[in-house]
């Protein structure tokens, strides 16, 4: 591990420790809130990127910071994303978990430049997993190389995350995975989906909503790992580019070979 993906992993661990753990199952009706229908806050994630911003910018004091949370108060934060060194904060995916008093959550950092992801971090703080690649140096849990080597089931082993489709859409989704893949649980966590295909337990993921801080550590750390992401019709994952629909394999193989069963009718 790098010094830097180190002083970030000892960040992520300060953060939990401090703002997250000790509100993980005693958050009170108004320490949450809803920015949109559906898509929750609270008190801890507010708290956690604080506490990450001002650590991350004392690391590099040249570099933006482009948090979940700001962008929500200020959407236009994302507009020069692609331009400029930059790192971006998830200060707790999987929220909505977190906010209901279950597992899985995760802490995300990524450092980008230049439309190039440079470096990622994923913490989960409850069974203290950190995820850590670098570009082009390999993915690692807990400084151990990882290699992705998918399920070895029949059908793939599939992460299909429809809770941001349309009813149509997500019914022809459905109607065409039906009886050629396997449909695995739903972690509502990206931070834990990413590690789930690396490690095998499932062969790939599909995403409708791209937020960068839901999915720029990740997917560097499966791509690291030997896996692919990619969106539904092969374009590269650009992080700066909001569009829908992104797709995750264990390797270029199932990357193909899912998105054939997706995009044919």
């Amino acid at each position: 591990m790098s010094a830097l993906n180190a002083s970030v992993a000892a960040l992520l661990r300060q953060t939990a420790e401090a703002v997250i753990l000790p509100r993980y199952q005693a958050l009170s009706a108004d320490d949450i809130q809803e920015k949109t229908p559906g898509d929750l806050v609270t008190i801890a994630d507010k708290e956690s990127e604080i506490m990450l911003s001002e650590g991350l910018a004392k690391l590099i004091p040249e570099a933006a910071i482009i948090g979940e949370e700001a962008c929500a108060a200020d959407p236009a934060l994302l507009g020069t994303l692609n331009q400029q060194l930059a790192w971006i904060i998830d200060p707790i995916d999987g929220t909505h978990n977190f906010a209901h008093g279950q597992p899985p959550f995760a802490l995300m950092v990524a450092l980008v430049e230049g439309g190039e992801t440079l470096s990622g971090c994923i913490y989960d703080p409850l069974t203290q997993r950190l995820c850590t690649a670098e570009r082009s140096k390999g993915a690692f849990i807990n400084g151990e190389r990882v290699k992705s080597r998918g399920s070895g089931a029949a059908l793939p082993v599939a992460g299909i995350s429809v809770h941001f489709m349309a009813a149509e859409q997500r019914a022809d989704c459905l109607r065409r995975v039906d009886g050629k893949m396997t449909l695995a649980e739903i972690p509502r966590c990206a931070g834990e989906q990413y590690p789930r295909i690396a490690l095998g337990q499932n062969d790939l993921a599909l995403f409708e909503r791209t937020l960068p801080w839901d999915h720029v550590p990740g997917a560097l750390f499966l791509e690291e790992a030997g896996g692919k992401v990619a969106r539904l019709d092969g374009s590269p994952y650009h992080y700066w580019d909001q569009g829908r629909g992104l797709l995750g394999a264990s390797s270029e193989a199932m990357w193909e070979r899912a998105a054939q069963i997706l995009n044919n009718d």
